[in-house]
């Protein structure tokens, strides 16, 4: 889960294809979206083959993660949100709105990619605490001190390029409140070997420098990905890796479930 909804700003090469390194992530289901027109993408979204493609695949792959519940007990653990303002940013097709919703007092999700936005709109249209804004990281379509809790799932792998979003980010926070970002521990795990092989010059360590000097507190997490069946787990590894590896992953590991590590980064302004 490492491609990302593509709310980051960019600095130099915008052309990385598969993995942007600046980009930011977590996203769901929609119709049969294929291709966006550039009318219909936040200015400065970068794609997102994942979501944008493969919307149902995706939203498969949600419904695979975390069915422990590891990532909500490790967030409350630092700030709950109950009564709160809740900003889900790169909420894709809304899969964590309802979450979020049935607890927060307002629920905001922000996605670039016009279509998924909808699509969220949609989810949600039962849900009057809940609103969703077209709109990318580096540009928050919020006023200042206006959020309490920020959470980010999957976004910001590769840290450096990211600081004009995670700006916006400070600005949009009020006080007292706590930005989560969910990312990949590539040190460890099955999940984390699948991730190293398809970015070979990825430097987990250079990443956690760079949170750490922001600020952020990292908290390792192991989770899991559980499937119903094997052709939902072979779906969602080709729209995650290039097709040679997704294939190497299905020949060498059996079942249906995935060990996944991951870092938790949390920072309370």
């Amino acid at each position: 889960m490492f491609v990302s909804e593509s709310l980051c700003a960019l600095s130099g090469d915008q052309t990385l294809a598969f993995s942007d390194p600046r980009c930011l992530r977590g996203a769901r289901r929609g119709g049969p979206l294929r291709s966006a027109r550039v009318a219909e993408i936040a200015p400065g979204a970068v794609p997102s083959p994942n979501i944008w493609n493969s919307p149902q695949v995706y939203e498969v792959e949600n419904r695979a993660v975390d069915p422990d519940g590891v990532l909500e007990a490790a967030m409350r653990a630092v700030r709950p949100w109950t009564g709160a303002t809740v900003l889900d940013l790169g909420c894709g097709t809304g899969f964590h709105l309802p979450f979020f919703a049935d607890e927060a007092e307002h629920v905001i999700g922000v996605e670039p990619h016009a279509g998924l936005a909808a699509a969220a709109r949609r989810r949600v249209r039962d849900r009057p605490n809940v609103a969703v804004r077209v709109g990318a990281a580096q540009a928050l379509p919020l006023p200042d001190a206006s959020v309490d809790v920020v959470h980010v799932r999957w976004a910001y792998f590769f840290g450096p390029g990211c600081e004009p979003g995670l700006a916006e980010l400070d600005r949009v926070v009020r006080r007292g409140g706590a930005i989560f970002i969910i990312d990949n521990d590539a040190t460890r795990s099955t999940f984390g070997g699948w991730f190293r092989r398809s970015l070979p010059k990825y430097d987990p360590r250079a990443v956690e420098r760079f949170w750490t000097r922001r600020g952020y507190t990292r908290e390792p997490l192991m989770i899991r990905w559980s499937f119903q069946s094997r052709e939902d787990l072979a779906a969602v590894l080709r729209i995650e890796f290039p097709p040679d590896l997704a294939d190497a992953c299905l020949r060498e590991h059996d079942g249906l479930e995935v060990d996944y590590a991951v870092n938790l980064w949390w920072r309370c302004p």
